[in-house]
């Protein structure tokens, strides 16, 4: 599972775009108790989602014109450029270039072979998100996508990922992992998008970690959000359910089989 202690290729921040940032706020705050902060007059309405003081996550209000409102995973960096021209040399997309936020660090948005869009975020002030793993934070993600090969190949030459096949109720499962600290700093998998009916196009699935997936999901519904996949049990991983925000935003939640003892 995910942690805080970053290492280059792992996930180290998410935020969500969405059409209605007022309403995530309200959402996300009473779904997991995140409180909003604002970045500041000069980030654009930019902002922080925080749990007992820690940042969890970013928020940001966006237009239709730049997409449907969703969640966006950004990997660590230690050369922002770089990875951008590695993710370009491997038939991915810079879409948007790398730049420096207010002396924090610089971020880029790419996308991968199939579109996937994904973050890049190459650490200066903030190294990251204050809290991974936790209940009411990221702790997995998850890429569906169209060709896993073609994805592994993609993620390993632009951001030097790894990836191993575990044995899964039913077959086996992709997981990912990043070149430094090997298998034992899995944060994600991949799955093909053909094996979810509930799925419909590729993207970065976000996980947050909960104790009780089932209320979770419940209280999702209260709040005007949607029950995508119902709380489901997979054997010796959790508990899990697939939602998504008013805005449509899709995320998943999860009570990891470490946490229920």
């Amino acid at each position: 599972m995910l942690t805080t202690r970053f290492v280059n290729g792992a996930p180290n921040w998410i935020d969500v775009g969405t059409s209605d940032l007022d309403g995530a706020r309200s959402f996300y705050g009473g779904l997991f108790g995140w409180q909003f902060q604002s970045a500041g007059p000069d980030a654009g309405g930019y902002g922080f989602f925080q749990l007992d003081g820690r940042t969890v996550a970013g928020g940001m209000q966006i237009t239709a014109e730049q997409g449907p409102p969703s969640w966006t995973v950004y990997f660590q960096s230690a050369d922002a450029q770089a990875t951008a021209k590695a993710a370009e040399e491997a038939h991915g997309r810079v879409l948007a270039q790398p730049m420096d936020v207010m002396g924090q660090g610089h971020m880029a948005v790419l996308a991968d072979k199939a579109g996937v869009p994904f973050g890049i975020w190459q650490p200066g002030q903030t190294r990251g998100v204050d809290m991974a793993g936790d209940p009411g934070s990221l702790c997995w993600v998850e890429l569906i996508t169209p060709d896993i090969a073609a994805a592994a190949a993609f993620y390993h030459k632009a951001l030097g990922l790894e990836t191993s096949a575990v044995p899964f109720p039913g077959g086996t499962y992709t997981c990912v992992n990043p070149a430094e600290g090997g298998e034992d700093a899995m944060f994600g998998g991949m799955v093909p998008l053909s094996d979810d009916p509930a799925e419909t196009g590729a993207y970065w699935l976000p996980y947050f970690e909960v104790t009780d997936a089932d209320a979770v999901a419940a209280r999702a519904r209260e709040l005007g959000g949607t029950v995508r996949v119902p709380a489901t049990d997979i054997e010796g991983v959790g508990r899990f359910a697939k939602l998504a925000d008013p805005s449509g935003a899709r995320f998943a939640v999860i009570r990891s089989a470490q946490r229920q003892t």
